[in-house]
């Protein structure tokens, strides 16, 4: 009996180093055919004929995209929006949870204000009432504007505020007793003790801001302003080996446009595949327990 829940038990973790294999192979597989899709020659690529390792191996496509010196002040904006819009969003969305988490016999007006950010959350006035807004505000051809332009994620406050519903009432209670204020609460003992959310949210608003590329293409009217998610789309779209000096045009002769889109996704990838390890610990009971209360 004990010799036969022995074999079950290996059967079993053998399936499951199987299983955990496999979940790392899928995540891990797209990641490098993209690059060695970048690193490939064109003629391969669109015969199919790259598979595990690269093929006709060629730089020409991050070349491409590097050789431009507005890649590195696009690559620069990047980084200036994701620190901008970190803090923005970090500091409005912590300033908006707290009160959100009491009850309304506390806060009055708490149930009105939830309303509002859950219908702001589900419709938005459209994208022409959007740059009217942003026009009027002065936030053309200005990084604030796309740092501005969703400082709120009404998801992180819906996170954030649920998180801090789940503390134990009598941590608030014992302060307010030894005379400690709301910012002294705040600050003091919720912010410590809500790293996993934080982290959470902070992962969120990293990939968002670093992500996106299609605000800039409304309130940007010049390429130098142009983020770098914004840049690539631009050199992809707009690449033509006709109006390219003779050196530039050889290149080209080696790219694709899926070559040209690989190296493309690779670079967007790279930065966030950096930081996210540092988070991931915090993420799943980040997300865990701020969906647990409405």
């Amino acid at each position: 009996m004990i010799e036969e829940r022995s074999l079950i038990s290996k059967f079993y973790n053998g399936l499951n180093v199987i299983l955990i294999v496999a979940i790392t192979l899928l995540c891990i597989l797209p990641v490098w055919y993209t690059l060695v899709v970048s690193l490939s020659d064109r003629a391969a690529v669109a015969a199919g004929e790259v598979l595990l390792f690269p093929k006709g191996f060629t730089l020409s496509s991050y070349e491409t995209i590097i050789n431009d010196g507005q890649f590195f002040r696009s690559f620069f904006i990047s980084v200036q929006r994701v620190i901008y819009g970190t803090i923005v969003t970090f500091v409005v969305v912590l300033l908006m949870a707290y009160p959100l988490s009491k009850t309304s016999k506390d806060f009055k007006h708490r149930n009105v204000i939830m309303w509002l950010l859950i219908f702001c959350m589900l419709f938005n006035g459209g994208l022409v009432p959007w740059f009217m807004t942003m026009k009027s505000l002065g936030l053309i051809n200005s990084i604030w504007g796309l740092v501005l332009g969703g400082g709120l994620p009404v998801f992180n406050v819906i996170l954030v505020m649920n998180f801090f519903r789940n503390l134990p009432k009598e941590l608030e209670e014992s302060a307010l007793i030894d005379g400690a204020g709301p910012w002294r609460i705040l600050f003091g003992i919720f912010l410590p003790l809500s790293t996993p959310v934080i982290a959470t949210i902070l992962v969120f608003t990293i990939v968002g801001h670093w992500n996106e590329f299609f605000q800039a293409l409304i309130l940007m009217t010049k390429n130098e302003n142009y983020p770098l998610q914004s840049y690539i789309r631009q050199v992809t779209v707009t690449l033509d080996p006709s109006k390219m000096d003779a050196e530039t045009a050889k290149r080209m002769t080696t790219l694709s446009n899926q070559t040209l889109n690989a190296a493309k996704i690779f670079i967007s990838m790279l930065p966030l595949l950096v930081i996210y390890p540092f988070f991931q610990k915090y993420f799943v009971k980040g997300i865990t327990l701020g969906s647990v209360k409405g």
